[in-house]
């Protein structure tokens, strides 16, 4: 049965998945969602028997219909190889009672490497499915972690360039240095004046500009998306939900058909979302608990049924999730609004002349999968160093406000199920935030000083994606106001 994409912004006119891969973003300004939501053809007990490429084409093959069974193989043996510093690709580790699913084995360490390492295979096979001669720049805001994953992804990818666009003073030291020291002739990154809310609304001006569109397909150009609006990010990360139950199902962990309850420290709801898609294909989860930093509009929309970005924009230890526009939001409103395209524009358009929506009652009922909690700054630390002190297990930033927010839900619901909590980034990517929770003392250490006191406080080796940032030259060093961003992406393509 093929499954054809529809913009959660207008009726009709649906799309093909190499077609919504091709686009990112829909002509009206919405977002490709899926006809219905697929269910799996294969039993559990059957997938709890693959490896990671494997459960990667079951779940893949049943969303993007139009991708023959070898092109979709080969996009997957492509991204999920020697990149990955462990063959099982997402292990899961125990620690005080919960399954820590470490998304950060990749060549970034960050969970975005999950998708952005199979995202260029899958656009640059959407590209020949459909003709198209134009060269693809792929242009993306970052709020830190998409952006070097998405450069590592496409560096030096045959017809395709990479702008990124990140907040010059928004993310961590070891962020940036990754970023700006990216090889390839094809990349170009460039830190703005402004927030990742400004970087995001940038791009997406940027992507619903009729007339720049237009002169650059006559230079031989189109635009395309490496964000998690891109349905091809959204797709893989399916995926690793689906492969973290059935690797509990083959343990007896769980028995078969057990639910489970998920943790995801949200920003911009795009990882929490795909949780919520594999929940719908049938993967037994019940709670998907939605973690918070101290920029916590996601937890007041949960609370209150109000979307309001109005309000102060703190930046935290956690820079990834400080984001107060959840884009990856819309598909679950489009999806509780009855797929209603009207309805949904109607509240996006609200969030853009006010800042703000609310949905109905009857919309927020259809919420009840969802808990949302947040971490305080403190929580955060006290969360790093607690669990490091009980376990010797170190996690970063981001991870412990879901495993804070985690214990919040079990002190307020007293419900034990077996949890996973989806751990998103190497405690290396944050290691000042990380180093000083378990000691302030490690605060007044250099940047690569602290990176090997971890590693010889954690007995976890250095990742290469370190290594490498070390001695690294920068060789991007752009600068723009958020007001810029259209004419520097002109400049880049010399046009």
């Amino acid at each position: 049965m093929e499954i054809l994409y529809n913009s959660t912004r207008t009726k009709g006119n649906p799309v093909k998945a190499s077609e919504a891969i091709l686009k990112g973003l829909s002509d009206d300004g919405g977002l490709f969602v899926p006809d219905r939501i697929p269910a799996f053809d294969k039993t559990l007990e059957e997938l709890s028997h693959m490896s990671y490429g494997q459960v990667a084409y079951e779940v893949m093959k049943l969303y993007l219909t139009d991708f023959t069974e070898e092109e979709l193989k080969n996009c997957i043996a492509k991204a999920y190889d020697s990149k990955f510093d462990t063959e099982v690709i997402a292990p899961l580790v125990e620690a005080d009672g919960a399954f820590y699913l470490e998304l950060f084995h990749g060549a970034t360490i960050a969970f975005k490497d999950m998708a952005l390492s199979i995202l260029p295979h899958l656009l640059t096979t959407s590209a020949k499915k459909n003709n198209v001669k134009n060269e693809i720049v792929i242009l993306t805001a970052t709020s830190g972690d998409t952006g070097k994953a998405a450069l590592a992804g496409f560096a030096d990818v045959e017809g395709t360039r990479i702008i990124v666009f990140y907040p010059k003073n928004g993310v961590s030291p070891i962020q940036e240095k990754q970023m700006v020291t990216q090889k390839g002739d094809n990349t170009f990154v460039v830190g703005i004046h402004g927030n990742f809310d400004d970087a995001q609304t940038g791009v997406k001006q940027i992507f619903g500009d009729k007339e720049l569109a237009a002169y650059m397909d006559e230079k031989g150009f189109q635009f395309s998306s490496a964000n998690s609006i891109n349905i091809g990010r959204l797709v893989p990360q399916i995926v690793y939900y689906v492969y973290s139950y059935v690797k509990l199902l083959e343990e007896g962990r769980v028995s078969d058909g057990e639910k489970i309850n998920v943790v995801v420290p949200t920003g911009n709801f795009g990882n929490i979302l795909a949780a919520f898609y594999a929940k719908q294909m049938g993967l037994p989860i019940d709670k998907l608990i939605c973690a918070s930093n101290e920029n916590k509009v996601l937890f007041d929309f949960f609370e209150s049924g109000t979307y309001d970005r109005n309000r102060e924009f703190v930046l935290t230890t956690s820079p990834s999730m400080d984001i107060l526009i959840s884009s990856n939001l819309e598909r679950l409103i489009y999806r509780i609004a009855g797929n209603d395209a009207d309805k949904n524009k109607a509240l996006m358009e609200s969030l853009k002349d006010n800042g703000s929506y609310v949905i109905t009652d009857e919309m927020k009922t259809q919420l009840a999968d969802f808990y949302g909690n947040y971490a305080s700054e403190e929580e955060t630390a006290q969360t790093i160093s607690k669990l490091y002190e009980k376990t010797g297990y170190l996690i970063d930033t981001h991870t412990a406000v879901a495993a804070c927010v985690y214990e919040k839900y079990k002190k307020a619901t007293g419900d034990n199920k077996t949890t996973v909590i989806a751990s998103t980034a190497s405690p290396y990517k944050f290691t000042r935030s990380v180093m000083k929770a378990v000691d302030e003392k490690y605060d007044t250490m250099g940047d690569f000083e602290l990176v090997d006191k971890l590693s010889e406080i954690s007995k976890v080796e250095v990742p290469k994606a370190i290594e490498e940032i070390r001695t690294a030259p920068v060789l991007h060093d752009n600068i723009c106001d958020k007001t810029e961003m259209k004419q520097t992406v002109m400049k880049f393509l010399g046009i």
